[in-house]
C-alpha cells in the first residue's frame, strides 16, 4: 500500500539512490562506515528491498536502476525552475 507521506527512512532511501550514476552499470558505490546511521541504515533497507547488491551500496539491481531513475528524475522536477508559460 503507498504512503501518502515521505518518511525520514524513506527521504534517506532517495537520497542514496539519487548518489548512483545511472548513465552506466559499472558504477557503484559505497556507503562507509563513518558514514551517518541514517545513510548505513537507508543503504541496508536497499539491499533488503532488492534495490542494491551490496548492504553497503555496490550496484544497482534492475529494479533499483529504474528506482533511481524515478527519484533523480523527481528531483530534477522539483528543482527545475518552472519555464514561461
Amino acid at each position: 500500500m503507498p504512503t501518502s507521506r515521505f518518511s525520514p527512512e524513506l527521504f534517506e532511501e532517495m537520497k542514496i539512490l539519487g548518489l548512483f550514476n545511472l548513465t552506466t552499470t559499472q558504477e557503484g558505490i559505497k556507503v562507509h562506515s563513518n558514514a551517518t546511521p541514517e545513510a548505513i541504515s537507508a543503504a541496508r533497507r536497499l539491499h533488503d528491498k532488492g534495490l542494491i547488491t551490496q548492504d553497503d551500496g555496490g550496484y544497482l539491481t534492475s529494479l533499483g536502476h529504474e528506482a533511481a531513475q524515478h527519484a533523480q528524475d523527481l528531483l530534477t522536477i522539483l528543482v527545475t525552475e518552472k519555464l514561461a508559460s
